[in-house]
């Protein structure tokens, strides 16, 4: 690993001057999980690391009027064991559940790994399902970015030079919904997923489809939301002919690279299996009576 210089400070302002300060050659850093492998690496050479720690306010996990407010240094341990998520947002304490091993999800940060812009990482299909956005703070304030438009490309994401991710908003899940979000492993249980998806159903009371989001993972240099299968399935019957049609329609919207957890050939057709039964397990969930 390169030398370089750790900063500490206590204060967003602290942190907006060191950016102000050194520019292109600081790196921002929240759990550090992440970011230390890149530089093990070599794939980040930063002469300054900004760590945020010991700012205060970013560690909260709080209820609003719109939804619930995560703060961008709660751990992955702390989303995964929290009351409130729990009893608001289920989908998304399962969904951590599965990220790496409880050593990982101790240290490793919402926002963290949000900024790092892995599309093979368990959180972002989920948040993206569930309508979430991230929250960009800078010198003159705050800009607020869909979690859907957040990712870019492989490792690239769309935050501005000077801004630092500082919480994560997520509305409550649709009324009456069920949702699930499956990964598929073949390899170890704490690998990234070959395939990762995310489903929300919920259903009109004629039995038709009322409101879907579907959502893959490690299928493309993004997370990949399949808006050609959601929109095959709105209105339509809950029926299993239904279900296969829509989703095949996921071929056709992802682009795997290739790697020692499957051909892209492979990863395609799993995306379609993936992506069907979440559908299906994400319908079985629906409350009784919705």
């Amino acid at each position: 690993m390169i030398d370089f210089e750790y900063h500490a400070p206590t204060s967003l302002d602290q942190v907006f001057g060191l950016l102000d300060q050194y520019g292109d050659d600081a790196r921002v850093m929240a759990g550090g999980t992440a970011l230390v492998i890149q530089m093990k690496q070599r794939l980040s050479q930063p002469g300054h690391v900004i760590g945020l720690r010991q700012v205060g306010g970013l560690n909260s996990i709080e209820s609003t009027t719109e939804g619930l407010r995560i703060g961008a240094l709660c751990t992955q341990r702390q989303i995964e064991n929290s009351t409130l998520i729990a009893e608001d947002l289920p989908l998304l304490a399962k969904t951590f559940r599965k990220v790496a091993t409880p050593r990982i999800r101790n240290m490793a940060t919402i926002g963290g790994g949000l900024v790092n812009g892995d599309p093979n990482q368990d959180p972002p299909p989920a948040l993206i399902a569930l309508g979430a956005s991230a929250v960009m703070t800078c010198k003159s304030g705050d800009r607020v970015v869909p979690l859907e438009d957040l990712f870019l490309d492989y490792y690239e994401t769309d935050i501005h030079p000077g801004e630092v991710l500082t919480s994560v908003l997520v509305p409550p899940a649709p009324a009456g919904s069920g949702s699930v979000y499956l990964k598929f492993l073949p390899r170890t249980a704490d690998d990234y997923g070959t395939v990762s998806a995310a489903a929300i159903v919920s259903k009109e009371r004629d039995g038709t489809f009322k409101d879907v989001r579907i959502v893959l993972g490690s299928v493309g240099v993004t997370p990949i939301r399949a808006k050609d299968a959601e929109d095959a399935l709105r209105g339509k019957a809950l029926t299993d002919e239904n279900i296969r049609a829509a989703t095949a329609l996921v071929k056709d919207a992802v682009d795997p690279l290739e790697d020692f957890r499957g051909s892209s050939e492979y990863k395609t057709d799993m995306a379609e299996v993936f992506a069907r039964r979440a559908v299906e397990q994400a319908i079985a969930g629906i409350p009784a009576g919705s």
